[in-house]
């Protein structure tokens, strides 16, 4: 990594400070320029690999509002006991001194399609040529009844970048000795398919170490789930008895949460939690509401390319985008990511574009190393990204495969946050 002097990092801060307060944000370059909106598994990938590939030729700002980004993937583990929180926080310094790309830390509040601009909440506006948008998933509140934003202190759900995964981690710890942890799971389409499994496998793992007369109630939407077989095998050989996995068809559906009793009613019967992670539905991020490129609650893309339906000169990758078969996760975004840029560079600078292939892997642990894990490549068809061929963990798999899956994992965090960040 190149070092920058004190000197030169003050005048750098107070170069960005200055830019940031004007009006309008402009570099004074005549090369091409492409916003990135969204600094996760999707938008950082996009800003390195637009900023490293172009070889300069293309002037690449990435907006994010945090300062330092905290993976949503991998926070099961932390919450397990298996990371640190500290370990799965990562900051920009990499893409912008590395890679040059202009980090500004602000929301990105509208678009101008017309005029090809972005609206800051500092109440600055930058300027694009192209413009991608990756700004993962908002939260449908309202699909659940009886819960909220404020609902969410009691009843974290913890699926987005932040410290609820923290506040979730500490509820668990402090249940009553016996008590009952529920889990309400997101309906499809989600965030992450395997994630509110390896969820419960992982808040297992912690209360079979803490709290070993606890039980898991598991309140699905849904009538099956990602990796189930594999699951449920594994939560009958590492926690049996501790885990009950409930259907929509058997309870009927979720007619009421209240974080104030900690109760979530549904048809069969009334669960009292002493501590609960609530996923409601999900959507697209609000940029992408607010640029006209959703389509109810997702964006439609040409799967050669990630762009949109709707813009031509817009972009939207990862969990925002309906990329058809493609799970919503972040190695998804990350390969959705190389295909954007690579298409956005050919349509810049007329350099080669290739023919669209992603991939896409997600792992699981389910107990200490028993790791599973479901997965496929894909290319761009006609009409959607179209399965090629696929691959997932079976039952009769030994100890020694599991445990190189789990290490498997490690090396692909390692690696993918270096493919972000550096």
């Amino acid at each position: 990594m190149s070092k920058i002097s004190r000197r030169s990092f003050v005048s750098l801060m107070a170069t960005s400070a200055a830019v940031v307060a004007t009006p309008y944000i402009a570099t004074g370059s005549t090369r091409p320029r492409v916003v990135v909106i969204g600094g996760g598994a999707g938008g950082a990938t996009a800003a390195r690999y637009l900023a490293k590939d172009s070889k300069g030729a293309i002037d690449v700002t990435l907006i994010e509002a945090s300062k330092r980004y905290y993976t949503c993937f991998y926070s099961n583990l932390y919450l397990g006991g298996f990371r640190n929180y500290g370990s799965i926080g990562h900051n920009y310094y990499g893409l912008s001194v590395n890679r040059g790309v202009n980090v500004v830390h602000d929301w990105a509040l509208s678009v101008n399609n017309a005029a090809r601009t972005v609206k800051l909440g500092s109440g600055a506006t930058v300027g694009y040529d192209k413009l991608v948008l990756s700004p993962g998933i908002d939260l449908k509140y309202d699909s659940i009844n009886g819960y909220s934003a404020a609902a969410q202190t009691k009843m974290p759900h913890a699926w987005k970048s932040g410290t609820q995964v923290q506040l979730l981690r500490n509820q668990v710890l402090n249940m009553k000795k016996g008590g009952t942890f529920v889990m309400v799971a997101p309906p499809n389409p989600y965030r992450c398919p395997p994630g509110p499994y390896e969820r419960v496998s992982m808040i297992a793992h912690l209360l079979k170490n803490n709290n070993p007369t606890a039980n898991i109630v598991v309140v699905d939407p849904k009538t099956k789930f990602s990796k189930q077989g594999l699951f449920m095998a594994g939560w009958e050989k590492h926690y049996p008895g501790m885990i009950e996995w409930i259907d929509s068809e058997s309870h009927g559906g979720v007619k009421n949460v209240n974080p104030d009793t900690m109760e979530i009613e549904t048809d069969l019967e009334t669960f009292k939690a002493d501590a609960a992670c609530v996923v409601p539905a999900q959507k697209a991020g609000a940029i992408a509401v607010a640029a006209g490129v959703t389509d109810g609650d997702w964006c439609p893309i040409f799967p050669g390319s990630m762009k949109s339906r709707a813009d031509s000169n817009i972009y939207v990758l990862g969990d925002a985008s309906l990329a058809t078969s493609m799970p919503k996760s972040a190695f998804s975004a990350n390969s959705q990511a190389k295909v954007a840029a690579n298409h956005i560079r050919g349509a810049l600078t007329g350099s080669k574009v290739f023919d669209a292939r992603f991939s896409n892997t997600c792992w699981s642990l389910i107990a200490t190393n028993d790791g599973i894990k479901v997965g496929a490549n894909y290319k761009g068809g006609y009409q959607k990204i179209e399965v090629v061929d696929k691959f997932v963990s079976s039952n009769d798999e030994n100890a020694g495969t599991r445990k190189s899956t789990y290490e498997e994992s490690i090396d692909w965090y390692a690696g993918i946050t270096s493919d972000m960040f550096t």
